[in-house]
């Protein structure tokens, strides 16, 4: 019932509106003064850079990479991966499945390497160990070398299975990554190209251009040197008919240097696009 003007509960009323109006006016206005508080925005800085952190350690420290070509240059010399050795299919080389963060991510007691070789199959990287070439064996027809079962079965008793860290140099050709690698044997790392050449089941890698060896070269033609010397694996025998596995790659065609590929001209290659090869 609305009371007639002349009412003092007519007055009361109209202020009982105004008072509901305010109210709700103040309910929908922004304060913007109150997200300048420091209250607000050290929390939000602090919760936003926790997660930008966040993301950033595990793009570069526990994301799992599954194959090489997944390995950005920006790794190149300045990163290492960690993993298990999950094949051995040369004297040097292997596969080798990326488990970043080690034991400390769970690797071993809460995530599990796949043992089948359907649950490996691309998703292991493979790695050509730097600086080291090993006796080359039977592929594609091609006789195998002395002394390169030998070499294999050392690199599978030393490296299979277990954990290892390699420090990438590049991919080469075939797509490995070209590594040293270090494989922990007690309290000590091992590199495990040095300790081939030190058991004479390997040689200096030889070529004419794109060898790495990171900062090795020195240590590791002396380390071969003393190998020759003590007659250790493949110098022991009689150096009259010694081939060594550059030799032997060069004469059978099977050189691991990359070939130069032949670039169509531009012309050419835009009209055959357009009008077909013509063939």
């Amino acid at each position: 019932m609305r009371w007639p003007p002349w009412s003092s509960d007519a007055g009361n009323e109209d202020s009982n509106k105004k008072q509901q109006i305010a109210w709700a006016d103040t309910l929908n206005a922004t304060n913007w003064s109150n997200y300048a508080n420091p209250e607000t925005v050290v929390p939000t800085v602090l919760l936003t850079a926790t997660i930008l952190f966040s993301v950033r350690v595990y793009r570069l420290y526990l994301r799992r990479i599954p194959d090489a070509t997944h390995v950005q240059p920006g790794f190149f010399r300045k990163r290492s991966l960690f993993g298990t050795v999950t094949r051995v299919g040369d004297g040097d080389n292997f596969h080798l499945f990326h488990t970043p963060g080690g034991r400390l991510a769970g690797w071993g007691w809460l995530r599990k390497v796949p043992e089948k070789a359907a649950d490996l199959r691309k998703h292991t990287i493979a790695v050509r160990i730097a600086g080291v070439d090993a006796p080359e064996a039977a592929h594609f027809g091609k006789t195998a070398q002395p002394y390169s079962g030998e070499a294999l079965t050392w690199l599978r008793s030393y490296i299979l299975g277990r954990r290892v860290r390699a420090h990438i140099y590049k991919r080469d050709q075939y797509d490995r990554l070209v590594a040293t690698v270090y494989v922990r044997n007690g309290l000590f790392r091992r590199d495990v190209g040095r300790e081939m050449l030190k058991a004479g089941l390997a040689t200096v890698y030889e070529a004419k251009s794109g060898a790495e060896f990171g900062n090795k070269e020195d240590n590791y033609r002396s380390i071969e040197a003393w190998a020759k010397s003590k007659k250790k694996g493949m110098w022991a025998g009689s150096q009259k008919d010694y081939e060594s596995p550059r030799d032997y790659k060069t004469r059978t065609g099977g050189t691991e240097e990359p070939k130069a590929k032949q670039k169509k001209p531009v012309v050419k290659s835009i009209l055959s696009s357009i009008f077909g090869s013509g063939k």
